[in-house]
């Protein structure tokens, strides 16, 4: 791989990532139509994928920061009642528990863990079946109509007013749900999220939030499952063409999560409504031509 190829492939990653058009559908296209293998090799796909993690962690990195302490501090906690539990039974007295939720920020912990619920079983039952769609261009098209759809109805949609402290687990759940539903090549994974956040009644900056935080699990999780099929050598990590290809990824979709806020606040995303039409559209023809 050349430097330019990587990072070519790294903005690619950026773009399609965070802009709700679908990065696996892309991939599916250009797998399809033009012959391409986008991923060069499985260590430059977990390397570009922590790329966009790391561009997560720069737009969030306070509420980020504060998730982990506060999740830190749950498990501290919990243990602390569970000890007095058992000391409770030993001394025939009833002890005193910390209450473990009892913080904004706690009660995000326990809502992102709930999201990633539904996520982590389509991903562990169904990852299989959805990789072989990515050569069914018919498939591919129809899910990017979906997600136009979707994309479609986000401005037209009721601006709700929950925030960590009021969304409930059953929506959290809900959202993991859409979240799932995008192991579909087509469906958005940022758009699908953020479409249900707001019919959950979500408040607009939460419901970016949310759609982006909760990511971290999954994509994490997969790409450390990733990392037990590596048969590349690992000194190419520190390659030009992987660390530049990182640093896209990372910076593009820095920017694209920047500029899909401001979108979303001015009502602006149902434009990539009719990006996801007019390639949906492109992805059917090809499928029955071919």
């Amino acid at each position: 791989m050349s430097i330019l190829e990587g990072i070519i492939m790294g903005i690619v990653q950026g773009i399609t990532e965070f802009l709700p058009v679908s990065s696996s559908g892309h991939l599916a296209l250009a797998r399809n139509l033009l012959g391409l293998d986008l991923a060069e090799g499985i260590l430059f796909e977990v390397m570009v994928h922590l790329g966009t993690l790391l561009a997560i962690f720069a737009v969030y990195y306070k509420d980020i920061i504060q998730l982990f302490i506060e999740g830190l501090c749950i498990v501290r906690d919990f243990t602390i009642n569970v000890f007095k539990s058992g000391m409770g039974l030993l001394t025939n007295k009833k002890p005193e528990y910390r209450k473990v939720i009892d913080t904004p920020y706690r009660r995000f912990v326990m809502l992102v863990m709930v999201a990633t619920i539904p996520t982590a079983i389509a991903g562990l039952f169904m990852k299989d079946h959805m990789d072989r769609l990515f050569n069914n261009l018919l498939v591919v098209g129809i899910a990017l109509l979906v997600t136009a759809t979707l994309l479609y109805i986000t401005d037209k949609i009721k601006v709700g007013k929950k925030t960590e402290e009021t969304t409930t687990y059953k929506n959290a759940f809900v959202l993991g749900l859409f979240q799932g539903l995008a192991i579909i090549p087509g469906i958005s994974r940022s758009g699908s999220t953020i479409v249900g956040g707001l019919l959950n009644g979500l408040d607009k900056g939460f419901a970016i939030k949310f759609s982006f935080i909760m990511s971290i699990p999954p994509v994490l999780g997969a790409t450390l499952l990733e990392l037990r099929d590596v048969t590349e050598s690992f000194d190419n990590m520190v390659s030009a063409p992987y660390l530049l290809g990182t640093l896209a990824s990372a910076v593009v979709g820095f920017i694209c999560i920047k500029t899909l806020i401001i979108l979303l606040r001015n009502k602006k995303l149902h434009y990539f409504a009719y990006y996801c039409v007019v390639v949906g559209i492109v992805s059917i023809i090809s499928s029955v031509i071919r």
